[in-house]
Parts: C-alpha cells; sequence; structure tokens
C-alpha cells in the first residue's frame, strides 16, 4: 500500500490523541460500551479518555435519537450508514484541535470496558491460505493439505454467540470427550488454542431468501475487532467429522472492547493473497478487499509471532456476499470471525497447533517448553495500521486460562 494515499494526523484538543504511537487518534475514534459508577453507555476512545456519548446527546452536543445511552451499539448501527457518517463528521469536529465548546471526557483509565454489542450471531472462517495449508499438511499431507473447495470460497461454520466475551474475561478450560486408545475419555482439554482473528461486525440486516452483492456486504460492515476464537483441539480433533467443530469452540471467543470503523481503515486498503484460480461472480470485488493492519500475539507478555492481515486470501465483505448467498438474513449484531490470521514463517503463525507442529515442536515461553496453553497463561492480541505520523489501535484482546473444573 502506498502510504502517499494516508491522510496525515488530525489533531485534537485531548493533548494524548496526537501522542506518536498512540493507538487512538482523531483518526481512528472506535466504538465501545463504558461505565464508570454509573449505567453502561456508548462512548468514543481518543488518546487516553472517552468520549461520553450519552452525555453529548443529554447536553444536545450530538443528536443519535437517543441510542448512545443504551448498554449496546446495535440500537445505533441499526440507524445506516449515512449516521454512522454524519456522527463521525460531528465527533471529529467537537474533539479536532481548537475547538473550544465543553465536552464530558472520562479518563479511560478509571472506566470498564463492556462487550460494545448485543451478538445477534457468531460465525468463524477458514480463510488464511498458509493457516489452512498449515493444519491441513498435520492431518491429511502436503497433497490433501487443502480441501477441492477452499480456493473457491470461503469456508465457515456458525458458532456460539453466548460465549462472545470481551477483553479481560476469563476463558475456563473445558472438559470433553477426548480420543482415547479404545473410545472416548472424559477429560479436561489438554491441547487448548488461541486462534489470531479480525472480527467484522454487520450493522445492517438483508433480507431472508435475498442474496448480497460484496459491495453490498461491504456497505453493511459497521466495523472490527480483534477477535480470538479459543479452541479445544484435542476434542475438537474427536468431534469434527463429519460436521465440524462443536464443544471445542464452544468455550469462549474474545474480542477486543473498541470497534474500528470502516472509516479509519479506508487509507490502509489493500490487496489479499494471490488467486489460484478465478472465482464466481457472486465473490468478485470491484476494489481490493483487505488492510494492511499488523496483527501479532502475546503469551504472559512474551511476543509470540507477527503477521499482516493482508495475508488473508478472503475479505470479510467476501464471507459476508458468501454467508447470504443462500438466502440467509443477516442481523445487526451479527459477528463474523476472519478465521486464523497467519503468514508463512513459524513466526508469523497465528495459533499454537501451527507453531508447535501439532505438539511436536515445543516452543519457549519464559523457561518452559511449551506446546499448549497451561492454566493461567494469559494470552493478549493486538493490532493496528501504521500511516507515516499515526496509528489506528484496537486496544486489548486478552485472556486468562481458567483451571478445568472436572
Amino acid at each position: 500500500m502506498a502510504k502517499e494515499a494516508v491522510t496525515g494526523l488530525l489533531r485534537s484538543r485531548v493533548a494524548s490523541a496526537n501522542a506518536p504511537g498512540c493507538e487512538f487518534p482523531l483518526n481512528n475514534l472506535p466504538y465501545g460500551v463504558f461505565s464508570n459508577g454509573g449505567p453502561a453507555r456508548c462512548g468514543v476512545a481518543i488518546g487516553d479518555m472517552i468520549l461520553d456519548l450519552a452525555a453529548c446527546e443529554a447536553e444536545g452536543l450530538l443528536d443519535a435519537g437517543g441510542c448512545f445511552s443504551a448498554p449496546a451499539l446495535n440500537d445505533f448501527m441499526s440507524r445506516g450508514r449515512a449516521e454512522w457518517d454524519r456522527l463521525r463528521a460531528e465527533i471529529t469536529r467537537l474533539l479536532a484541535e481548537g475547538e473550544t465548546r465543553p465536552v464530558p471526557l472520562v479518563p479511560m483509565a478509571g472506566a470498564r470496558l463492556h462487550l460494545p454489542i448485543r451478538v445477534a450471531e457468531f460465525t468463524d472462517f477458514y480463510a488464511s491460505r498458509h493457516h489452512a495449508f498449515n493444519v491441513g499438511c498435520l492431518f491429511r499431507g502436503p497433497e490433501n493439505a487443502l480441501p477441492p473447495q477452499w480456493t473457491h470460497m470461503p469456508i465457515g461454520y456458525n458458532g456460539r454467540a453466548s460465549s462472545v466475551v470481551v477483553s479481560g474475561t476469563p476463558v475456563r478450560r473445558p472438559m470433553g470427550q477426548v480420543r482415547g486408545e479404545d473410545g472416548p475419555l472424559w477429560s479436561p482439554s489438554r491441547r487448548l488454542d488461541l486462534e489470531l482473528e479480525l472480527g467484522a461486525i454487520v450493522g445492517a440486516e438483508s433480507e431472508m431468501g435475498r442474496r448480497l452483492s460484496v459491495e453490498e456486504a461491504e456497505a453493511m460492515i459497521f466495523g472490527y475487532v480483534l477477535l480470538n476464537d479459543w479452541s479445544a483441539r484435542d476434542v475438537q480433533a474427536w468431534e469434527y467429522q463429519p460436521l465440524g467443530p462443536f464443544q471445542s469452540k464452544a468455550l469462549g471467543t474474545t474480542i477486543s472492547p473498541w470497534i474500528v470503523t470502516q472509516a479509519a481503515l479506508e487509507p490502509f486498503r489493500c490487496a489479499g493473497a494471490p488467486r489460484e484460480n478465478p472465482l464466481l461472480p457472486y465473490l468478485r470485488e470491484e476494489r481490493p478487499g483487505l488492510y494492511d493492519l499488523t496483527l501479532g500475539w502475546r503469551m504472559n507478555g512474551q511476543s509470540m509471532a507477527e503477521t499482516n492481515y493482508s495475508q488473508m486470501y478472503y475479505s470479510s465483505a467476501q464471507q459476508l456476499a458468501h454467508h447470504a448467498v443462500s438466502g440467509c438474513p443477516m442481523r445487526v449484531g451479527d459477528l463474523l470471525g476472519s478465521g486464523t490470521v497467519s503468514g508463512p514463517t513459524r513466526d508469523q503463525t497465528g495459533a499454537l497447533l501451527e507453531m508447535t507442529r501439532g505438539g511436536a515442536e515445543p516452543v519457549l515461553v519464559g523457561d518452559a517448553q511449551r506446546t499448549f496453553l497451561e492454566d493461567g497463561d494469559e494470552v493478549e492480541l493486538y493490532g493496528y495500521a501504521e500511516a507515516a505520523d499515526y496509528r489506528i489501535g484496537f486496544g486489548p484482546c486478552l485472556g486468562r486460562i481458567l483451571p478445568a473444573v472436572e
């Protein structure tokens, strides 16, 4: 991506938003839900502060029909793209350097961040060629690593919306059936894993029976979050044939608390991985659908891997268009996981399953050899897009593993 296409830093009245490396400059303005002793309500991150959008409405600074006093962003998202654009422009003016109108700002350090949306449905995809090939090699060998349909359509499965949680929420190691020598064993998962993903949040509805073009699908995406789809690999190996993951993926999915909008990421738009064959017309994009986003993860504070979202084979808009191709209706608050984001080398892998070659090649975490997650481990995802003089960040996406209840 040409950095010349990126606009420069927009200077804010909030001094911390102008600091080098700040994740939340005026160019970003991600939406979230927070509380600081009172009810949960909507806000926008700016530097080390939160603009209280509910208070802005109460004081007549903004008008979103009272949506911002709700403890989720669904009502605001349902107002449509024209409203998204209008409010972004008004918030930008309120927070710009030189603006003198008093605005209700809350220190981020003293606020509690909540799940930003009511998750309607959760669908997880499998859209990184490197990840799909690496995992396929472990189970089927390199000659059969990718299923024959993989380069023709986004592969996905319907997950559980009920176990989507916000960053900081502990995740308990699940009990489950795993493969034994003579049948199933009842056991805590011993091969618990993370998945480094980007989540797309749908902000508009579609009618049952109606397909979506890629362009229509992209216009329905409100924004993006970091997403960790925790995975019990041993449970998965026993259950996944013939219908795919079930309990192995239902234990928890962690997302970051701030939703970074398409508008903030637009300057970082770029092409994805090269095509191996032409896609069917309903999946073809008129313009590049991915973003130049650095994504990585840490375990117990130690950097483990870093890659780029542009490695993906399918964009979120293509995934959404494919999701609706059968006439499946989409809802405000639907969450689409990109699938694990991995690059071609071991230090670019988005899961321990890949990094350790299925547990055969342990990695060093601190002073200990590891293959999969242990009780007490804390995993943190991070992500950002970077221009010459500003950064668009996502904030924290972390979770700590609690012991199983046997």
